[in-house]
């Protein structure tokens, strides 16, 4: 099965393909110069990020800024909800923002639940210009020490990774619901040295780089990995013909969980099912 690289086309522009002639002759120089300015790049968000921050965000919806490792990390609830009701955690994907899970936030509040949406560091209106998924980990533990625990768990694209492996790693919550279930991060890696033209080589430097500074092998965010420690009941959301994030990942992590099920769009892409009043009445019924 060929699998289609999201990077390429990001790095298809002029100016991006000067960023990697000098990548590339930074790793015949220097391979250590080289990865880590490739990481710096990797870890970066594309500028989205700056217009989430100039947005307007409508009521009810209003801001917290969480203290987090030096910075902040903004979150979102509903002022017109009322005390007690069963609060779900919802997160983006990589160079996305909260707002975008918002109308899901909002069929969620109609259906008798309190959402949490989340800006993942370095996102929306968080602080920060990198970030990587073990610090989006540290996050979503952050925010459920604030605000948890959960009724229910929501993410889209890789936040479901960091989501899963927080899951795996003891988070409280009762439901997950994982949209558009991206891709292991080591083929992030291979697609973005091949983009680059640099070859498997910069990928494998860099995963060891990451794995020795944060203190967790990639291995641990595999779909097999994850589903072996994942229990709670899981609905997984995909469209057929996402080719962002190949649907093959959401098949493997599927086939070791102990409950979980699969719910299959077709037309949607990646991002569209985040607004689609099936995938809403869906994930509604899977929290209650």
């Amino acid at each position: 099965m060929t699998i289609h690289n999201p990077a390429a086309a990001f790095f298809a522009s002029p100016a991006a393909r000067g960023i990697a002639a000098l990548l590339r002759g930074l790793q015949r120089v220097s391979p250590n110069l080289g990865t880590r300015v490739a990481m710096g790049l990797f870890f970066t968000p594309v500028p989205t990020k700056w217009l989430a921050r100039s947005r307007a965000v409508p009521r009810p919806w209003v801001e917290l800024q969480l203290p987090f490792e030096g910075g902040h990390i903004s979150v979102w609830q509903r002022e017109d909800i009322e005390p007690g009701m069963p609060k779900v955690l919802l997160t983006h994907g990589w160079a996305g923002d909260a707002q975008q899970m918002r109308p899901l936030a909002d069929a969620l509040a109609q259906a008798g639940f309190e959402p949490v949406l989340l800006d993942l560091p370095a996102h929306g209106r968080s602080s920060g210009l990198r970030s990587n998924l073990y610090q989006w980990v540290r996050a979503l533990f952050a925010v459920t020490a604030r605000f948890g625990p959960w009724e229910g768990v929501v993410a889209h694209s890789l936040g479901t990774l960091a989501l899963s492996h927080a899951l795996a790693r003891g988070l409280p919550a009762h439901r997950a619901v994982l949209v558009a279930l991206a891709p292991a991060p080591w083929q992030f890696l291979r697609w973005f040295a091949q983009a680059m033209g640099t070859g498997e080589s910069l990928a494998a430097r860099m995963r060891g780089r990451f794995e020795q500074r944060e203190g967790v092998s990639l291995g641990h965010f595999e779909p097999a990995w994850l589903a072996e420690r994942v229990e709670q009941p899981t609905l997984i959301v995909h469209d057929r013909g996402d080719v962002t994030a190949p649907i093959v990942s959401s098949e493997t992590l599927l086939a070791g969980l102990p409950a979980g099920k699969l719910h299959v769009t077709e037309g949607l892409g990646h991002r569209r099912l985040l607004n689609d009043p099936g995938v809403m009445r869906h994930v509604c019924d899977h929290l209650s």
